[in-house]
């Protein structure tokens, strides 16, 4: 059978895109076909962290990785799904979503399916069949992708379409409100609007943005630590919590409205765990506009400094890394033709990334993975990737038009 390719950047995700369409038929009835496939990568912070939802900056990149969602219309109002990846199932009716105690992943659709009814979406009921090859749980946003992935195949079955960046602020409703994690906007917005080649520049108060070209010789790796988050979401929000905090003792609406002076004036009057947690955010948010500025002017030895500060900043003042993802930070850096590399994601477990030379991947990825199993005993998983698209929907080649 020949298959339409969505505009993906690999192969790996070709064959996937082709394994999930051969799932659907598979769990929802030999012959019956999907109608559509949505496609959404993940994505990697090049540098940023903790700032989306303090109005600051970030810098992500959508990589070559993604979750794809095969979808074939119902005549009523049910949803079914199932899950490749995690060989389990669901169902529920759009006139009756209820959040699920127990399975985190089902919630992801059954939120934006909340969203897009309470946003006037007369959705239609649908069989859907749910993969791909973001990892999951690692901190490149396996959560976003499956978020805009869902919503962008039940509006294409439903007949209707949303503007990218207001379909990226209802995903993001639906893991705050619905999942019950108080993320910011970055994750939805990278995968919502990514571009391949090239970076972005977000401004989390405004949502303005700028698409920065990546240099010809700046390559990412992505270092999965094997070592699954512990403590994300409670210890995410606790964060939160403290900025805000910090930001009332400051008189700002938001960090992102604070200088470093003002900081360290009312250093006395704040506890020493509330001014370690806003310094880190006032200072990385300056780190990303000039990481920015670096990486736009090619000048990635200065980019990797700033990587290299924001890693540490991470790990001494705002409490998010661990024992894990600082080994493989610190292995990196020893490897020759690394230029700088950080935790990425929430931290507490998940994935580094450094920015190596091309000349000096083949050597990186091995001699940096052999160092960090020998420290830590844990396999980790080590990959180059590449800036994508952003999400994308389409027919597969075999759907009756």
């Amino acid at each position: 059978m020949t298959r339409t390719d969505l505009p993906l950047n690999d192969a790996c995700s070709r064959e996937e895109l082709a394994t999930i369409e051969d799932a659907f038929g598979q769990a929802f009835g030999q012959g019956l076909e999907a109608e559509f496939v949505a496609s959404a990568p993940g994505r990697v912070n090049l540098i940023g962290e903790h700032t989306d939802y303090n109005g600051g900056f970030v810098f992500p990149i959508a990589i070559d990785r993604y979750i794809h969602v095969a979808a074939r219309a119902r005549p009523d109002r049910i949803v079914r799904m199932v899950a490749r990846d995690k060989n389990d199932g669901d169902e529920f009716s759009l006139d009756r979503i209820e959040r699920d105690s127990s399975r985190r992943w089902v919630n992801y659709v059954r939120g934006v399916a909340t969203e897009l009814e309470r946003a006037g979406c007369a959705l239609r009921g649908a069989d859907l069949a749910i993969g791909g090859n973001v990892p999951v749980g690692s901190g490149v946003s396996s959560s976003a992708a499956i978020e805009l992935a869902a919503s962008l195949v039940l509006l294409t079955v439903a007949g209707a379409s949303m503007p990218r960046p207001d379909l990226a602020l209802l995903c993001q409703r639906a893991e705050n409100h619905f999942v019950g994690v108080s993320c910011g906007i970055m994750d939805q917005f990278i995968s919502a609007l990514g571009e391949r080649s090239k970076a972005m520049l977000l401004d989390c108060e405004s949502l303005a943005y700028e698409m920065a070209p990546l240099p010809a010789d700046a390559t990412f790796v992505v270092c999965d630590t094997a070592k699954a988050r512990s403590l994300g979401d409670s210890a995410y929000n606790e964060r939160r919590s403290q900025c805000e905090a910090g930001a009332a003792q400051l008189g700002v609406p938001n960090l992102r409205q604070a200088t470093l002076g003002q900081l360290h004036a009312a250093e006395r009057e704040m506890d020493a765990t509330t001014f370690r947690r806003c310094r880190h955010v006032v200072t990385e948010i300056d780190r990303a506009l000039r990481a920015a500025e670096a990486l736009k002017g090619g000048d990635l030895a200065a980019f990797g400094a700033l990587m290299n500060e924001s890693h540490d900043s991470l790990r001494d003042d705002y409490e998010v890394s661990c024992t894990e993802l600082d080994a493989m930070v610190e292995m990196a850096r020893e490897v020759p033709g690394c230029l700088g590399a950080r935790l990425t994601g929430a931290g507490f477990g998940g994935c580094a990334v450094a920015l190596v030379g091309p000349a000096h991947v083949a050597q990186f990825i091995p001699e940096t993975s052999a160092a960090y199993e020998q420290a830590t005993g844990l396999q980790p998983s080590l990959y180059a990737v590449r800036a994508s698209d952003g999400a994308k929907v389409g027919r597969p080649s075999c759907a009756t038009p």
